[in-house]
């Protein structure tokens, strides 16, 4: 492991609270794609602010470790010597830079495959802790994320429901978006025009506050890989802290196969289920499990095959009771 000190630029301190540098955390498994572009990006993206950067690397079978150590040899890579998922990895890097002397003011949890467009990270670092009405404050900052070709994604998220759920498998997410009764996905374009509050956004790439940070604790680790991020931005209202867009901040994000891969679908799915169940009652739980279940059998019966096995998952009565893993 070695020590990082990668500052890129002096502290602007435009609404910033509290000292130290910002700690730049990602997590990386089989990462050596795009892991190079990622580290070139940074200092524009995080232009104007002092930072240092930590890699959480899950047992990489490829060159990823010796990578970022040959480009960016100030990082402090923590190697967990294992896949231990998302949530593990974030915790990892998080442990490593809460030993620096006087700490971090901020983080920036971002997947390997982003890359911010320059100040976006000044600009989400400067919304966190602004007051929001009712009492509560920015605890997680969000750029708007846009696909390679330019096209934007829609990062803003409602809270599971079983209507929303009802709604999705219906009349489809993206049509049902514009309407907060019918879906979790925020699609209405003003949305993403303005700073606008959400119970949760996309995990690629979050700016969280430290007081956020204390007040939560750790990532819940029992969500090997997806849904991590929506526990947590549900925790952090909870305490008091809002997600909130910041539509000047902008990165691309280069994407994942879970929208293709029968098993990554799967996981998805499964976990979504099971993070409801946790908030809400049983009674509740199955009905949204119904809901969702409708949804996969009707995209099934379309041909669409993650919908199939995503399905077939959720017709075990054991599905919901292991922890979805690898």
């Amino acid at each position: 492991m070695s020590s990082s000190s990668a500052p890129s630029g002096p502290d602007s301190g435009h609404q910033n609270r509290g000292a130290g540098p910002v700690a730049v955390l990602v997590v990386t498994w089989n990462s050596a794609r795009v892991i190079p572009e990622f580290l070139a990006s940074l200092p524009q993206g995080m232009a104007g602010l002092d930072w240092r950067l930590v890699v959480a690397d899950n047992d990489s079978a490829d060159d990823t470790v010796d990578l970022i150590r040959s480009l960016a040899p100030q990082t402090t890579v923590v190697q967990t010597g294992r896949n231990a998922g998302y949530a593990a990895g974030v915790n990892a890097a998080l442990e490593a830079a809460a030993g620096w002397d006087g700490g971090f003011r901020a983080v920036l949890v971002c997947n390997p495959d982003i890359r911010m467009r320059r100040g976006c990270a000044e600009l989400l670092v400067g919304a966190l802790g602004d007051p929001v009405a009712g009492g509560s404050e920015v605890g997680i900052s969000v750029p708007l994320l846009y696909e390679e070709d330019g096209t934007l994604h829609y990062s803003l998220r409602r809270e599971s429901r079983v209507t929303r759920a009802l709604g999705e498998a219906v009349i489809g997410n993206r049509r049902a978006g514009r309407f907060p009764r019918w879906s979790e996905l925020v699609t209405d374009p003003g949305a993403y025009g303005r700073r606008t509050v959400a119970d949760w956004a996309t995990g690629a790439l979050l700016a969280l506050s430290r007081e956020c940070l204390e007040a939560c604790g750790p990532w819940d680790e029992s969500f090997f890989l997806y849904s991590e991020e929506t526990e947590y931005c549900l925790r952090a209202g909870d305490h008091g802290f809002v997600t909130r867009l910041e539509p000047e901040a902008s990165a691309v994000h280069l994407g994942g196969d879970s929208q293709v891969s029968p098993r990554l679908w799967t996981l998805l799915t499964l976990n979504r289920v099971r993070l409801y169940g946790r908030r809400n009652s049983a009674a509740a739980t199955a009905a949204f499990r119904a809901a969702v279940l409708l949804r996969e059998t009707s995209r099934a019966a379309l041909g669409r095959p993650a919908s199939r096995a995503a399905a077939r998952a959720l017709a075990s009565p054991s599905a919901l009771r292991a922890t979805p893993g690898p």
